[in-house]
């Protein structure tokens, strides 16, 4: 429960563990098609038309996404409609139809999803980089999915994914607004009190194979005929929240640390006019989580911004690469980050179940305070465990026009 009293509205969310990193490729986006079949016909409203009428009748606003660990279901509507409200989330979470009609309606929807993202140049570098990272474990992190196993899919197959995840014991239920504490857990357990746990641990029963380690470092040439510009990635695989914790705060702090302006790193790649920009990431998981530096060289300065990165990287353990200060500055700003994503409770809600499926909730409560407590030999040891002398994939985005060039240029980098 989430209390916000600012406005007479409430956002309820069913948060699944599900995502792509339960997926074998024969599975490969049916947790994405599961989230664009959930607001759909059930049990209990047995048609799309009905569906929709009922939405209108409360007001409903509703969405979901789908990410490696988790796949999420949420609505707003007015305060007032408590009850219905959850009583619409009880049936759309325990009884849908997945009819396979209204699957094939839904066909033009993914098609767009497919196509919106297939018309930016970097989402087939990052496909690529995916591939060099994970190997064939690559289903396990491809979120959006197979086009084409999304396309066949049947009700048999949703019925699988069912069975083996959506429990319970496997879900988050938040609400969040305008709602009395004591009333919305009473009202919660009215609803969804009859829905049977399972008798097992889905990750016992269907164990997540583990990443296997890297064992070289490759590199890679992404064509697309779309790009105006090229882009370089580079990827690490990074600490999860089963191995790690400590390291996966270290990695968000010095993550943020690099994005300053009065970072060495931005100061060297961007100021001296190599890049137009320059990022590093790190996606925290439970299962390895990655790493990506990226950079968008001036186009007659990809293989220099790419020896820069690497000379960057050499020093990122270093005494003199920043100061306590950067170190303190970058915390503080986290914790400000934090704290406005916590002003849009509708939003905020997303943050919680996310820490809830990809950590734990205490995770996310003692995040600042675990974030204040990071000093500069955490970082130290974060870049020398999963960084500096690791095994990497670079890869770059080019057209095909450029592709040879590029590869003349780069010969001896990609050997």
């Amino acid at each position: 429960m989430i209390e916000d009293k600012t406005v007479p509205l409430i956002t309820v969310e069913i948060c699944v563990k599900n995502g792509s990193y339960t997926e074998e490729p024969d599975y490969n986006g049916l947790s994405h098609l599961y989230e664009h079949m959930f607001f759909k016909a059930n049990k209990d409203i047995p048609s799309q038309e009905a569906f929709i009428n009922r939405i209108n009748e409360l007001g409903i606003r509703f969405n979901g996404t789908t990410s490696n660990e988790r796949v999420n279901y949420y609505f707003t509507l007015n305060k007032k409609f408590l009850s219905e409200g959850l009583s619409f989330m009880n049936s759309a979470i325990r009884y849908p139809l997945f009819d396979e009609q209204e699957m094939k309606n839904e066909n033009p929807v993914v098609d767009g999803e497919f196509q919106r993202n297939e018309s930016n140049p970097t989402f087939w570098l990052s496909k690529d980089m995916q591939k060099q990272l994970w190997g064939d474990l690559f289903s396990r992190k491809n979120t959006i999915g197979d086009h084409n196993i999304i396309l066949t899919a049947t009700t048999k197959k949703m019925q699988t994914i069912q069975q083996k995840y959506y429990y319970p014991n496997n879900s988050i239920l938040v609400i969040a607004g305008d709602v009395d504490h004591g009333q919305a857990f009473q009202k919660a357990r009215e609803v969804f009190g009859s829905w049977a746990p399972s008798d097992f641990d889905p990750f016992v029963k269907y164990p997540i194979p583990e990443f296997k380690p890297l064992e070289k470092s490759t590199f890679f040439i992404t064509e697309n005929a779309n790009t105006r510009n090229p882009f370089v990635m580079i990827g690490f695989h990074g600490p999860d929240t089963r191995h790690d914790i400590k390291a996966t705060y270290a990695a968000d702090v010095f993550s943020f640390l690099l994005k300053q302006k009065s970072s060495k790193f931005q100061q060297d790649l961007i100021d001296s006019g190599l890049a137009y920009a320059a990022n590093v990431t790190y996606q925290t998981c439970k299962y390895t989580g990655p790493i990506l530096i990226t950079a968008i060289p001036q186009p007659d300065k990809i293989r220099e911004v790419i020896e820069k990165i690497e000379a960057e990287i050499d020093l990122w353990d270093s005494d003199s690469y920043f100061t306590d200060e950067q170190l303190e500055t970058a915390k503080t700003l986290l914790a400000v980050d934090d704290a406005h994503g916590r002003e849009k409770t509708s939003e905020f809600i997303h943050t919680v179940t996310y820490w809830w499926a990809s950590a734990t909730i205490d995770y996310y409560t003692s995040y600042v305070d675990n974030l204040n407590r990071v000093n500069r030999e955490d970082i130290v040891r974060y870049i020398r465990t999963y960084i500096k002398g690791k095994p990497k994939a670079i890869g770059v985005l080019t057209t095909p026009d450029n592709r040879a060039t590029l590869e003349a240029n780069l010969k001896t980098l990609m050997k």
